[in-house]
C-alpha cells in the first residue's frame, strides 16, 4: 500500500504525492508520476 504524503515546498506551495524516503536532515521525498520533489513533512494534528 502506497503512502500519500504532503510536504511543503518554499513558503507558499504544498505538494501532495507518493513518499519515497526520509533524509537525513527531515526531509522527505515525495513522487508525482515520474518526478520526485524534496521538502518538510507537514504535521499531521493529534486524534
Amino acid at each position: 500500500m502506497a503512502m500519500v504524503r504532503t510536504i511543503t515546498v518554499g513558503n507558499y506551495l504544498s505538494i501532495q504525492g507518493l513518499f519515497v524516503r526520509k533524509l537525513g536532515d527531515g526531509r522527505i521525498v515525495v513522487r508525482i508520476g515520474k518526478e520526485e520533489y524534496t521538502g518538510r513533512p507537514v504535521s499531521v494534528p493529534a486524534a
